[in-house]
């Protein structure tokens, strides 16, 4: 998958109703070339042609203008992953398919983190949002629960934690995809299947945690 273009500068608000998603159109902007240094509340104030204290009625300070943005950056992976799944096998308790739904849901969110890097690293600056925060909070769980209830309608044998494996698939997801975007890791393909590395790894992994759900 390839980078992305930016995203396209922001309108000015036509309307005083409009200044809040514009703000945060513009913050994703910055996001996206700058990084989330860049993304401050002069910066998009400037970049939506209005005085530094107009994002006052919407933002309190970066801290919730980050959290916000990510609050929404999270709802759109939550929406790409519904429509991933969409398309994914229907029936994960048929031997086979199981682990396919699964397979697709991880691969989805490697490809969203090397495709959207800036996106991808703001989701989890825990020094940047207001993990308290009640929409970031519900577009977090949203897509948590979604995995979870993919994992638990696979036939685990017993004593698999369902929650566990969650946080084992996502883990390896984000770990690999954190190292690539910090250049410790180049794509490579693995050495028996020639798939990608990361698609090796989570064939394996799911291998390992279902291997009745699992195709041979």
């Amino acid at each position: 998958m390839t980078n992305p273009a930016p995203s396209p500068p922001p309108e000015k608000p036509a309307r005083k109703g409009a200044l809040r998603p514009a703000l945060l159109a513009a913050a994703r902007t910055l996001l996206d070339r700058e990084g989330a240094d860049a993304v401050t509340i002069r910066a998009v104030a400037r970049a939506c042609g209005v005085s530094h204290a107009a994002p006052a009625n919407h933002f309190a300070d970066r801290r919730s203008l980050l959290t916000a943005l990510a609050a929404e950056l999270f709802a759109d992976l939550a929406e790409a992953m519904e429509n991933v799944l969409a398309g994914a096998p229907q029936n994960p308790a048929n031997k086979g398919l199981g682990t396919a739904r699964l397979t697709a849901f991880a691969e989805a969110l490697v490809a969203y983190g090397l495709a959207h890097p800036e996106r991808y690293r703001l989701l989890w600056r825990r020094d940047l949002l207001d993990g308290e925060d009640a929409a970031l909070q519900g577009t977090m769980d949203r897509l948590y629960t979604r995995l979870l209830e993919e994992l638990t309608a696979l036939p685990l044998p017993a004593g698999k934690d369902p929650e566990t494996a969650a946080v084992g698939l996502w883990s390896l997801c984000h770990g690999y995809v954190s190292m690539r975007l910090d250049g410790n890791f180049i794509a490579r393909r693995d050495k028996e299947s020639g798939a990608p590395r990361h698609s090796a790894m989570i064939a394996n992994y799911l291998a390992a945690l279902a291997p009745q759900a699992h195709p041979a």
